[in-house]
């Protein structure tokens, strides 16, 4: 059964923290002071904490947004996103043709230096996406007819946010992954790399051992709030995992200090199990 636990807690079990950023470092505004403590003196105390995010972006542009909003560079050791896992899906489709979903002037990072064109649905090779166009506003059934038209020519789309749903400040905004989830119900082909599948841990893996560490699965600890991404990719991957139930799925949990079996039946729902639980990431009471 699931079990409190705080960080501090947990530190003689693991070594490496894989922890997520939105929901568990960031609210989507600003970012979390506990938490950002939490990693630092987990650092302080020996550990490596890689930042495992499904961000669109890639790790520099993600680590400079975090350092524009106040990150201490003593907070993070290494950090690898969905785009870093996605971006070799890209290249080995280019030179070519997509159509792009996502807000107009984000990501851009994503496809620097790869040969993409960006076209109408028509003429594209396959779609790009990295969330909806209306980052606060858009919703996955705003894009079922495009999706019809690109299930009949058989196009694949390229999916950098695994996310269903996010949570931004007091918002929940859908993103690239709930596209990604809709094309596929409907018979699409869609392709992931960020959490919960294995290339992006196989980035963060690489991460860890280019600095010196031996990774050993069973002093791994992944943190997050998402439970068909981070939980799901621990359990996946053979890890344990510490889930934060102030995140995204907040309101489905009764009480402001739940009780174990509560969030465990409401992992259940999505076929997951946590080894540990926290409201929020902290490193002592």
């Amino acid at each position: 059964m699931i079990q409190p636990a705080t960080l501090s807690f947990l530190r003689e079990r693991y070594d490496i923290v894989y922890c997520d950023v939105w929901g568990v470092i960031r609210d989507g505004h600003r970012l979390l002071p506990p938490a950002i403590e939490a990693l630092r003196a987990f650092r302080r105390s020996g550990g490596f904490v890689c930042l495992v995010s499904n961000s669109p972006s890639r790790a520099p542009a993600m680590a400079a947004m975090l350092q524009r909003m106040g990150m201490p560079a003593d907070a993070v050791d290494a950090m690898v996103t969905s785009g870093d896992a996605i971006h070799a899906e890209l290249a080995v489709r280019t030179p070519g043709k997509a159509f792009r979903v996502g807000p107009p002037d984000m990501d851009d990072d994503l496809y620097a230096g790869l040969e993409i064109e960006f076209t109408d649905l028509a003429s594209a090779d396959f779609i790009a996406c990295t969330g909806p166009d209306d980052y606060w506003k858009g919703k996955p059934e705003d894009y079922r007819g495009m999706l019809e038209t690109a299930l009949e020519r058989g196009l694949d789309l390229v999916c950098a946010n695994p996310d269903i749903i996010v949570q931004a400040g007091d918002r929940l905004v859908y993103c690239a992954g709930a596209i990604a989830r809709l094309y596929t119900q409907m018979g699409g082909r869609s392709i992931v790399a960020g959490k919960p599948h294995r290339p992006i841990y196989e980035l963060a893996r690489a991460a860890a051992e280019a600095a010196g560490r031996t990774v050993d699965l069973s002093r791994v600890l992944a943190i997050g709030d998402g439970p068909e991404t981070d939980i799901a990719g621990a359990c996946r991957t053979g890890i344990d995992s510490l889930y934060i139930t102030e995140g995204i799925h907040g309101a489905d949990i009764e009480g402001d200090s739940p009780v174990p079996e509560t969030v465990a039946d409401m992992l259940a729902r999505y076929d997951v199990e946590a080894t540990w639980m926290a409201t929020a990431l902290v490193w002592q009471a």
